[in-house]
Formats: structure tokens, C-alpha cells, sequence
């Protein structure tokens, strides 16, 4: 937990608390259901949540903004980011069910009211958002087209246009070729010292 306040200092008490329940729910739920790697739980504020809230260091989703965190497992990085931006509307998205209900039971657990879960494939998803996150759940020009339909055209609110805020790692120059002139690709390694953050990068694409 020190590492979320060392990098975001200006958590209310509230926020303090509900990122600190986290590790006791993410232990239990994972316990039944594997939505996080056994080996990797107890790096779970390092490798999720703050990997999550790299996000928020790219832009600051302004009151009102809704956003759909698409293949969301276990509720990264949607959690994270609700429980930093409670003015703003998060719907998590995936196929699994059973991950679905990990995100679910966990949002309730530690009383977000702005986020809303769904059990579907991206495709049957029909909701329209400022913005779509993922954390590197398909290439990125698969995603764009699936997701395409939800960007919202208008009502732009925020400083970015809207459009996709991924989590990636590693090369990414092949992947990001056909979108070079809509993608920015961001360097979590300039906001995190830590060593897991080296090859790790947010990448934004703006979908018109």
C-alpha cells in the first residue's frame, strides 16, 4: 500500500482505505477463483494496482468521463482507476464470467458506486464511452476494430480526444506501425523507478 501513496500523495482518507482493502479481498477471491497469478499476488500493489494507476499519470479523467475497461479479469485496471477518479464511470468487460464476478464482488466490497460490470464479449458490448483501457488483452489493431463502435464521436471532455488507453510492454514498434500518426506511447519507467516498470508503457490511440 506505501507504494500507491508515495506515487499519488494526494489520496483522500477514503481512497487510502479502499486501496488498502484490496489485498485482504484479492487473497481471498484468489484463493477460489485464479484471476491473478499465485506466484505474483503478493506483488499485488507493484504489478496491478500501481501498473493500473500508470493510467492516471497519462491523463486525469475529468468528472463525468465514462470509460470501459475492456477484458477487465479481475478488475484491472478499472478498480485502480475508479477508486482514484470517483467522478468518472467505469463499466468492466469480459468473457469470463467468473472473473466478472471477482470484479464485481470486490467493487461492492470496498463501495464504488461508479462502476457497473458486464459478462459479454467485446463485440456484443453496444455502450458508448469517452474512452476504452485494457491491460494488453489483444494486439492493438484487433482491439480497435472490436472496439471502434463505443468511442463516443462527440462530447469530448477531456484533454486527450477520445479514444484507447492501453497497457503494453516491451516492443511494441511492429504493433503500433499502422497507427503511428494517432498513437503516443508513454514510458511508465519516467513516472515509476521501480524495475517492473522498465519495458512497461501506456499507449494511446485516438479513434475517429
Amino acid at each position: 500500500m506505501e507504494i500507491i501513496s508515495k506515487y499519488f500523495p494526494e489520496l483522500t482518507e477514503e481512497q487510502k482505505q479502499q486501496f488498502a482493502a484490496l489485498y485482504d479481498l484479492y487473497m481471498d477471491w484468489n484463493s477460489k477463483i485464479n484471476v491473478i497469478s499465485r506466484k505474483d499476488i503478493t506483488n499485488l500493489y507493484e504489478h496491478h494496482v500501481l501498473h493500473s494507476l500508470g493510467i492516471a499519470k497519462v491523463i486525469h479523467f475529468r468528472a463525468g468521463t465514462e470509460i470501459m475497461d475492456l477484458g477487465t479479469g479481475g478488475g484491472f485496471p478499472g478498480i485502480p482507476l475508479a477508486i482514484l477518479f470517483p467522478d468518472s464511470h467505469f463499466h468492466l468487460v469480459d468473457s469470463i464470467g467468473k472473473k466478472v464476478k471477482v470484479a464485481t464482488e470486490i467493487a461492492q466490497a470496498v463501495g464504488l458506486k461508479n462502476v457497473t460490470t458486464r459478462h459479454c464479449r467485446a463485440e456484443e458490448e453496444k455502450g458508448m464511452f469517452d474512452f476504452v483501457v485494457s491491460r494488453a488483452v489483444m494486439p492493438l489493431g484487433d482491439m480497435i476494430q472490436i472496439i471502434r463502435k463505443n468511442i463516443k464521436r462527440k462530447d469530448q471532455k477531456n484533454p486527450y480526444p477520445n479514444g484507447i488507453f492501453c497497457l503494453k510492454g516491451g516492443d511494441l514498434t511492429r504493433e503500433i506501425q499502422p497507427f503511428k500518426y494517432k498513437a503516443e506511447v508513454i514510458d511508465l519507467k519516467t513516472y515509476f523507478k521501480e524495475e517492473y516498470f522498465d519495458t512497461k508503457k501506456v499507449v494511446y490511440v485516438t479513434v475517429n
